[in-house]
């Protein structure tokens, strides 16, 4: 039997827009090009900034050298090629740019994942491709969405064979075996499928994440995706990701070093990237980690962390010594009225310690903030507006709040703070509450963008750095860095920022003078620079 595997990321960037107009955009709009011409430098392209280095002059934006892999992507192809099914993959980020290319040869059976997909919508441009280019193959789904809403997508989609929901590792070749060899279907645990005309439901069992291996990567990986849990012990109103996994069960320290051992050795991993929605729980096992790892051969790291874990300087120094890399860190807000509503069992207090040792580290960290969450009024969030200009340290993401699923556990609040959506599945979709509504939220999202950009030396929005190495210059310090970075910014979004041209081209050629002093200047050929990661 030979399958296709359609797995990857949704369509969309919510926050893609933001550097509409800057000297980033890709297509340089009019005011862009009025600004550098009476800034004096009508070429001016970001991509000639540059510092030297050991004798050699390189690129200050890089090309980030290595992706994360999908994490659903790894597992899903460790599955298939463990137990010997050949397979052929299909992107879905080319799926919804109508990039991707039809499989070759005869495809037995579709598998498409759900894990980044959010609405019915999404689904039906799926199957519409799927039905265009692989007709009349049955479906099987599996994944975050399809966990949620199996029975909708069974109903409204009888193109749909079944589901998977929940745990794959032994019911999707089990699946597989049994639709090659025509044998019944009703044993296979984990299983929504159709019996003719009725849909049938079998029981749900749970892999001992333990006992069953974690998955094999082939060849050479510098940054191996990984999962050391499934479910998750807390209740934030804001996210149905333990609606889907109900069950919290996570590997123990001593299995998450041999597999990172493991990497290391086989794949060259040069990073671990933990996906856990938090890496750092449950602490009986982290405390564990932290004695293993610094003494273990097992590549640096990076998770995702709750603030209330980073509590001391002790703890901070000992993921230093266990080659923590960086940090992601959901602050969501610095007021504890919010915070309580959100269900996030953590307090302002502990988001503010937790910053303040990082900052004094040499660990790097990414803070998650959102404006507009249901009951939050324009006074609540400008607790958290201002500690970003005012005190916060380091990178940070700042997003609108939007409602993705109907599942959501705020609806529990739905009478109590007046929640209303246009559209519940839709993340574009507008809303309202008692606090505000999605255009107010908006508004406040880009004035705090604005204000942070011009108001704050240490606090630097991280959007457009994606693309680019971590840090730009590593062999300097991080408050080096942001200054950079900042500098970068104000220059890049001076025409936006701006509408006097004259001005924004001050700003353009003040800012150039900012990083010449940080060591940073213009190259006069930028094909002549280092780009390779430093």
């Amino acid at each position: 039997m030979r399958v296709l595997l359609m797995s990857g990321l949704g369509p969309a960037n919510l926050n893609s827009g933001y550097l509409s107009g800057s000297l980033l955009d890709r297509v340089r709009g009019p005011q862009a090009t009025r600004v550098l011409e009476l800034a004096g430098k009508p070429d001016l392209d970001v991509n000639q900034l540059a510092f030297d280095k050991g004798g050699r002059r390189y690129a200050l934006l890089r090309p980030r050298p290595d992706s994360v892999p999908h994490l659903t992507s790894v597992t899903l192809t460790s599955i298939l090629a463990s137990s010997g099914h050949e397979f052929e993959r299909v992107p879905l980020e080319e799926v919804w740019t109508s990039q991707v290319r039809p499989p070759s040869g005869d495809i037995d059976v579709v598998l498409l994942s759900s894990t980044f997909i959010w609405n019915d919508g999404i689904v039906a441009t799926a199957l519409d491709w799927i039905a265009k280019h692989v007709p009349d193959t049955p479906v099987v789904m599996g994944g975050q969405y399809t966990n949620l809403k199996f029975m909708p997508v069974m109903r409204d989609h009888p193109e749909v064979f079944a589901v998977v929901r929940g745990d794959a590792e032994e019911s999707l070749p089990r699946l597989l075996d049994a639709m090659q060899a025509g044998a019944p279907l009703d044993g296979i645990p984990n299983l929504v499928w159709r019996d003719g005309p009725r849909i049938r439901i079998n029981a749900v069992e749970y892999v001992d994440l333990e006992r069953f291996p974690s998955p094999t990567v082939a060849g050479s990986a510098p940054i191996v995706p990984f999962e050391s849990m499934r479910g998750c012990p807390f209740d934030c109103k804001f996210c149905s990701f333990p609606a889907a996994s109900p069950k919290w069960r996570y590997k123990s320290a001593e299995k998450i070093v041999h597999d990172w051992a493991a990497y290391g050795r086989h794949n060259d991993a040069k990073m671990i990237s933990a996906m856990d929605s938090t890496f750092t729980v449950p602490p009986t096992r982290m405390r564990r980690l932290l004695e293993l790892l610094p003494d273990a051969e097992t590549p640096p790291w990076e998770g995702f962390s709750r603030a209330n874990t980073i509590n001391s300087p002790e703890l901070v120094e000992n993921l230093t010594r266990s080659r923590c890399r960086q940090l992601h860190i959901g602050f969501e807000s610095m007021n504890d009225e919010t915070l309580k509503r959100m269900s996030k069992r953590v307090s302002v207090k502990q988001n503010r310690r937790a910053g303040e040792l990082l900052s004094q580290s040499d660990i790097g960290y990414y803070v998650f903030f959102i404006v507009g969450y249901p009951g939050e009024t324009p006074e609540a969030f400008a607790d958290t507006s201002d500690f970003l200009v005012d005190e916060y340290v380091g990178h940070f993401a700042l997003s609108k709040f939007s409602i993705t699923d109907e599942t959501m556990p705020l609806w529990q609040d739905r009478e109590e703070l007046q929640i209303v959506s246009h559209d519940p599945t839709d993340p574009t979709a507008a809303w309202s509450h008692i606090g505000m509504d999605s255009a107010e939220a908006t508004r406040l999202q880009k004035e705090t963008l604005d204000r942070v950009r011009h108001g704050s030396e240490t606090a630097v929005l991280h959007l457009w750095q994606h693309a680019f190495q971590h840090w730009l210059m590593p062999h300097r310090d991080r408050l080096t860095n942001i200054r950079a970075e900042k500098c970068v910014e104000r220059m890049v979004m001076a025409p936006v920022d701006y509408p006097d041209a004259g001005q924004a081209a001050a700003v353009v050629n003040g800012e150039l003078d900012k990083l010449h002093a940080l060591g940073i200047e213009r190259a006069d050929d930028s094909r002549t620079l280092c780009r390779e990661a430093i």
